[in-house]
């Protein structure tokens, strides 16, 4: 803990690539292999694939379960392809360089790692993307080519789905927000201006 007040994280991290050099640079070209890799089996999925015509489809002819089918498919190649191994190989590294730190080397990197989130942003779109399907699905339009109908009309669902989310979600949360405001909040500002 006094070593994490010495330096600040910059500080720190510079001092654990220069010591850890080899471990630092096998994990960005590993990183890098595997980035080019993924890349690779997109094109090939895309030049490949019977969704999408194996790449010769118009952006007109695809429907919301093309999409759907796609990114499945395409996510299933990618894990089995390149996710697995890199997975096992990153794993299996970092497992026997951890191993050989010694005890206080450990802490001093438990204690920068401790408490740093990394969920940020992105939820909400894709939240959204699975309510429109489901929203198109209902409707009707989910096996719909795009170019059928004018853009105005997809647009104009994507606004029908966010009305729709915020009826089914948006009343009870007031309803509960209310309740909650007069059971427990209000109670208490009128407790502390008695005391």
């Amino acid at each position: 803990m006094e070593e994490k007040d010495k330096c600040s994280d910059g500080e720190f991290w510079k001092q654990k690539i220069k010591k850890h050099w080899k471990i630092f640079a096998a994990s960005i070209i590993g990183g890098a292999v595997a980035i080019v890799v993924a890349l690779l089996v997109l094109f090939w999925f895309i030049d490949t694939s019977t969704i999408g015509a194996m790449g010769t489809a118009t952006i007109g002819e695809w429907t919301l379960a093309w999409i759907w089918e796609f990114f499945i498919f395409l996510m299933l190649w990618e894990l089995l392809i390149v996710g697995i191994p890199v997975a096992i190989v990153f794993g299996v590294g970092w497992y026997l360089w951890w191993k050989r730190l010694p005890a206080e080397e450990k802490a001093e990197f438990k204690g920068r790692w401790r408490g740093k989130g990394t969920a940020e942003g992105g939820g909400f779109s894709f939240g959204m993307f699975i309510a429109y399907s489901i929203y198109m699905y209902i409707n009707g339009d989910f096996y719909t080519p795009f170019g059928n109908f004018a853009y105005s009309y997809w647009v104009y669902a994507w606004f029908h789905t966010l009305a729709w989310l915020l009826v089914i979600f948006g009343i009870p949360a007031a309803i509960i927000l209310t309740i909650v405001y007069f059971a427990v909040w209000r109670k208490k500002e009128t407790e502390e201006q008695i005391v």
